[in-house]
This record gives structure tokens, C-alpha cells and sequence, in this order.
């Protein structure tokens, strides 16, 4: 005989917090990630029938890569690289690992429990409201909160979240369960360095209560699906904030400009046309041209040597040595930029590279036969072979000149 199937947990068991404003009362509702029991909450919470409007822990960008995978294909990689995003591209594709590491060792996709909130609540037609920041803006605050020893630290691990393989940490999954999957994804460095955990957490608290408090008209009873690591955070901020909501988003989405004076760029330009002008002019035409050579050579020959290591086409080896010495002048002149996008052109990715990219990329050889992939290697590598070359080759000019 078939047994009778049990009861549904009651959702209210799960972390939840009510928090009542302008009208307006706002269910809170803690989340694990990589939980069965969440997706069960959620979707019981909101076959209730007590919400008039569901708002959820992602943005427009995470809610596609977690509806529709294939959504890659359609990226514009040339664009990516013009643009500078190629570190953020890295940066989505170390998360879209971790990901897929705790999806195959867990038996469930993280984020299973927010999909699960915004087809549900479509399927019902209740208004979703996507509720937290883009996380491009969240990664780039949170990298100008950073001096560039920090950053060469968390470039450092986002590449190892990449190429690294292995489970992931008992402990690593338990704070994923109280917490977020960003704050999980970066958790060693962000415990270590408060102005990354700010702008992952904090300001993603201030951030989503001024979101959820631009309800929809005529809602009011909200169910907001947040993982539980934010419930504290979001529920005081409701409680307490008095600035206008628009005004408090606008301001966490702002990233600072970069400085109009190029301190940096400027300073080696000096250095490089002061060398030159006095080799040229204390030395005659064989010192300078000899500093001149030094320079070119080094700062081409190991850029483009990174080029090689990378797998590029001739073409884009052949592009980095010629960008490489001008890099440190201007910032468009990159050559890990300039070769990348050679390669991308020369070898366009194809449809098939973009859908096999997040498999692709847990494997050392995958790395070199996805053409997007390689790409990438294209930039990290010419950009390290350049740098390489600057210092070297600028010691080489003080020690010609001085020597």
C-alpha cells in the first residue's frame, strides 16, 4: 500500500526575520545556498499565497548565468577585452568554478533556492524584484578599496580558483551555509582584508534594504529571499535607515574615477625620455641607442615570450613585442590588451568554445585548446612577461647610465 507523503517542513522553521515600514511588512528569509531545505522554504513560503511580491538576493547578470548557462556564448569577447574586463571576466569564471565544484560534490546548484523564488513567483505572476548590486560594481569597489599588494593577492587567488580542481573545504561549505556565496567564494582574503568584506557584505546590506524599500506599488507583504549571512545586516538597515533609497543606491553603485593625472604613467615617461635624452646626450648616439635597445628588448622580448608560452598566433606575438615597450606609457597601449585581441580576432572563438569554457578551464590542457580560455592565458601571461621587462629592463638602463 502507498504510503501517505509527509508534511511539508513549515517554512516559518527556516532563519527568518519581519521587519514592518511604511506600510509595508517584509518577510525576511534566510537561505542556505547549497541546501535541499531552502528550495523547499522558498517555494513553500510563496505557494502560501500570504506574499504579494517576491524580491531576491541576485542581480540581472547572476540571474542569467543561473537560468540560462548558455547565455555565455553571446558574450562579446573583443569588447570585453577593449573595455579593461578581462580581470572581472576572470573573476565570474573563478565564481562560475566554485560553483560547479560545490554543484558536483554537493549533488545540488548553489543558488537552487533563488531560481527556485524567481520561477515560482512568475509562475504566479507576482511582481520579483532583483534586489541586490551588479557584481561587477561589488568586485570593482571592492578592488579600489585595495592597495595594489592586496589586489596582486586576490588576482593570485582568483587564477587558483580557476585552474585549481579539488573539493571544496568542509568548512568552506558550513560558512556557505549560514552565509553568502560571494563572502564563501572569497572567504580566506576577505577575513583578512575589512575593505573587501565591506564592500561584499556591508555595503550589500545598505544596498539591498534600499531596494526592497522601493516596493512595488500596491504590495504589502514582501518575501525577501536572502541568504542567511545578511539577515542582521539587511533587517537593521530596514529598520533604521532614513536617507531615500535612491539616493543610498546611487552612491553604493558609484565607482571612484580613476585619478586625471597619471602619476604613475607619467613618472616612467620621465624616467624613460630623461634616460634616453641623457644617454643620447652624455654618450653620444651609441649610449643611446644602446639604453634604447635595452628597453626595447627586454620589454619586448619578454612580453612577447609570454605571448609564446600562452600558445599565441604569430600575429599576437608579434603584437605584443611592439606594444610591450610603450605599455607603462598608457594604459591603451597594454600589451597583454593588444595581443589578447589579436588572438581573439585571428582565432574567433566559436560558439562550441564559449558553451565547453566552464568545463574547459579545470584543466591545465583545457586552458590551451578552449580558444576563450587561451585568450585569457594570452593576457595573464603577456601582461607578466611585460612587467617582467619593464623592471628589468629599467635596471639595466640605470646601471648602463650610472655604471
Amino acid at each position: 500500500m502507498d504510503q501517505p507523503a509527509p508534511p511539508a517542513a513549515d517554512w516559518r522553521a527556516q532563519p527568518h526575520v519581519v521587519v514592518e515600514r511604511d506600510g509595508v511588512r517584509y518577510t525576511l528569509l534566510g537561505t542556505a545556498h547549497v541546501s535541499r531545505a531552502s528550495v523547499d522554504a522558498v517555494r513553500e513560503a510563496i505557494a502560501s499565497g500570504d506574499f504579494d511580491a517576491v524580491a531576491v538576493e541576485l542581480d540581472e547578470q547572476r540571474l542569467r548565468a543561473i537560468s540560462d548557462p548558455g547565455s555565455l556564448a553571446d558574450l562579446d569577447l573583443v569588447k570585453v577585452l577593449r573595455e579593461g574586463k578581462t580581470p572581472l571576466f576572470a573573476a565570474n569564471l573563478a565564481l562560475a568554478s566554485y560553483q560547479r565544484r560545490l554543484a558536483e560534490q554537493l549533488g545540488i546548484e548553489p543558488g537552487a533556492e533563488l531560481k527556485a523564488a524567481v520561477d515560482d513567483a512568475r509562475a504566479r505572476a507576482l511582481p520579483v524584484r532583483l534586489i541586490d548590486r551588479d557584481v561587477g560594481l561589488t568586485l570593482r569597489r571592492a578592488m579600489q578599496g585595495l592597495g595594489w599588494w592586496q589586489r596582486a593577492k586576490l588576482g593570485g587567488g582568483i587564477l587558483a580558483g580557476l585552474v585549481v580542481d579539488e573539493e571544496v573545504a568542509e568548512h568552506d561549505i558550513e560558512k556557505l551555509k549560514q552565509g553568502d556565496m560571494l563572502q564563501a567564494s572569497f572567504s580566506e582574503f576577505a577575513e583578512q582584508t575589512p575593505a573587501l568584506y565591506e564592500a561584499l557584505i556591508a555595503e550589500r546590506d545598505r544596498y539591498m534594504a534600499a531596494r526592497l524599500r522601493e516596493t512595488p506599488a500596491g504590495a504589502r507583504e514582501v518575501l525577501a529571499v536572502v541568504g542567511a549571512g545578511h539577515l542582521d545586516g539587511l533587517a537593521r538597515h530596514l529598520r533604521e535607515e532614513q536617507a531615500a533609497p535612491g539616493g543610498i543606491a546611487a552612491a553604493l553603485e558609484t565607482v571612484k574615477p580613476k585619478s586625471r593625472l597619471p602619476v604613475m604613467e607619467l613618472s616612467i615617461a620621465a624616467f624613460l625620455l630623461g634616460g634616453f635624452a641623457w644617454g643620447f646626450a652624455s654618450g653620444g648616439f651609441d649610449v643611446g641607442a644602446d639604453l634604447l635597445a635595452y628597453w626595447v628588448l627586454w620589454t619586448g622580448g619578454l612580453g612577447a615570450l609570454g605571448c609564446l608560452l600562452a600558445g599565441g598566433h604569430p600575429l599576437s606575438i608579434l603584437g605584443a613585442f611592439v606594444a610591450s615597450p610603450f605599455t607603462p606609457l598608457h594604459p591603451a597601449l597594454a600589451s597583454g590588451t593588444v595581443s589578447a585581441v589579436i588572438e581573439a580576432w585571428v582565432r574567433k572563438p566559436t560558439h562550441a568554445d564559449f558553451m565547453a569554457l566552464r568545463e574547459d578551464v579545470n584543466t591545465w590542457r583545457g586552458w590551451w585548446r578552449n580558444r576563450v580560455a587561451r585568450v585569457l592565458v594570452n593576457f595573464f601571461l603577456t601582461s607578466l612577461g611585460t612587467a617582467i621587462g619593464v623592471w628589468t629592463g629599467g635596471a639595466r638602463m640605470l646601471a648602463r647610465l650610472f655604471g
